[in-house]
């Protein structure tokens, strides 16, 4: 399939950020997608990881923390919880001797995984109704938790190219990293620019050192997903050998060996998304703390280098390696943005070292985020003659669809969500929730003081 500019010159491109949700995909999420497309009649739609919910309940069979663990053998407390509040049940995979005769009613690894991958092709059928109807190409790479269902990304690959429209190449080295050159509109083959899908991984470390780890994270807001973990993930070495290595084969297709204008999309953000905030001291406004390496420090956004409409809602939840991802793509060439999901309050976009920096927040409504109205997608559109100069917008529920959404209350606790120290001093840094708190205490102290002024008093005994 082959991407081109439209005969008016202009490219439009949707990125859809952690829809993070389990085979019932939610209505919402459904309905933002549909009316995303509708009022942005898109020329391709990117998926930048976390599509998979995996450690949704209807994945504890076979859920994995980390790559290379047993399926279903480490299940987070968190998907345990909320498993018995739905009431799914687990069921034990039989160990069995291969060369016996097979049971009815013993249940396998490969019975479970087999029940696996049928609900993650319901997944992908939920999400991708709308864009396979609107017949609009679309790509995917992977986040953190898409693995965690127990189908690993190689495999979803595979799932991924069985729907139409799928530009995800069978023969890349490594699932998530391609490239799709998008040509000129005047039918000559040149490529005009190119779209970037960067594998930006899942958890570093090794599965075996992660246990040893968990007390380092029970404070952290971020501790029920690091809890096992040395942190993020980052792009392999062959990753970044490949960001420069597909310039130079784009340029040698053009044949006048120059690299070509591109962005690049993946999921986790690299440390240099710090570079657009300011330290700030703790009791300021709206600050968040930063997470791991930026642990113990306050930020806000830098508008000297922030887009007009950009938003910070929570730390950046980079990797603790910078493995020199940007100046890859610096050196490289051409390379003029890296757009992000994985964290889904944020929905900024600066522009430092040389480079646009920027995420597009959750669309979801299965997962924590900000309010209702400002979950969204994030449209692209680049002019053939200067794709750096390309627009860029958030298309939100508040704009498409309206200012609330199906389930307000559960999207209440998701915005609103603490699961540690950090997160309630991010939480008090937002002056509604501060004053919401004061004004609770102060009417819970004077309740007391009214039921002690009225106590009768008891009479004396003569």
């Amino acid at each position: 399939m082959t991407l081109r500019f439209r005969p008016d010159g202009t490219f439009r491109v949707l990125q859809m950020a952690d829809i993070q949700d389990g085979p019932d995909v939610r209505d919402d999420t459904i309905r933002m997608i549909e009316a995303a497309i509708k009022a942005s009649d898109p020329d391709l739609v990117v998926f930048t990881g976390d599509q998979i919910r995996g450690y949704d309940p209807a994945y504890i069979d076979t859920f994995l923390r980390r790559r290379g663990e047993h399926p279903g053998a480490k299940v987070r407390l968190v998907t345990e919880v909320e498993a018995k509040i739905r009431g799914v049940k687990r069921r034990i995979a039989a160990r069995r001797d291969p060369d016996a005769a097979p049971v009815d009613d013993v249940v396998t690894l490969d019975d479970l995984l087999d029940d696996t991958r049928r609900k993650v092709r319901d997944t992908f059928g939920g999400f991708l109704g709308p864009v396979i109807s609107a017949g609009v190409p679309f790509a995917a790479t992977y986040g953190n938790h898409d693995f965690q269902c127990g189908i690993l990304a190689d495999e979803q690959d595979d799932i991924y190219r069985e729907y139409p429209g799928c530009m995800n190449p069978a023969d890349s080295f490594e699932p998530g990293t391609f490239a799709m050159p998008v040509e000129s509109s005047d039918g000559s083959g040149r490529i005009a620019m190119s779209v970037m899908m960067v594998n930006s991984g899942d958890y570093a470390g090794k599965p075996d050192e992660n246990d040893a780890q968990y007390p380092r994270y029970v404070a952290n807001s971020r501790g029920l997903d690091l809890a096992d973990s040395d942190g993020y993930g980052t792009p392999s070495e062959q990753a970044i050998a490949w960001l420069g290595d597909v310039q130079r084969e784009l340029a040698a297709r053009n044949g006048d060996g120059r690299p070509v204008p591109a962005i690049a999309f993946q999921h986790i953000p690299p440390q240099e998304f710090y570079d657009c905030l300011t330290e700030v001291p703790a009791w300021t406004p709206h600050a968040v703390e930063g997470a791991r390496n930026y642990a113990g420090r306050c930020y806000v956004l830098n508008h000297d280098v922030c887009r007009p409409g950009s938003h910070l809602g929570e730390a950046i939840g980079c990797a603790d390696e910078n493995v020199g991802e940007v100046d890859a793509m610096l050196d490289a060439g051409g390379y003029f943005a890296l757009f992000c999901g994985h964290d889904h309050k944020n929905s900024f976009v600066g522009h430092v070292n040389g480079m646009d920096l920027g995420y597009a927040p959750t669309c979801g409504f299965e997962c924590y985020g900000p309010k209702s109205r400002y979950r969204g997608v994030r449209l692209f559109e680049f002019r053939e003659d200067n794709p750096r100069a390309y627009f860029t917008k958030l298309l939100t529920w508040g704009d498409l669809v309206g200012r609330y959404s199906s389930n307000e209350v559960r999207v209440f606790f998701e915005d609103h969500c603490v699961t540690g120290a950090v997160g309630l001093r991010d939480e008090l840094r937002r002056p509604q929730v501060l004053a919401g708190v004061a004004l609770g205490t102060a009417a819970a102290f004077l309740a007391v003081v009214r039921a002690l002024v009225r106590r009768p008093r008891r009479r004396r005994r003569r």
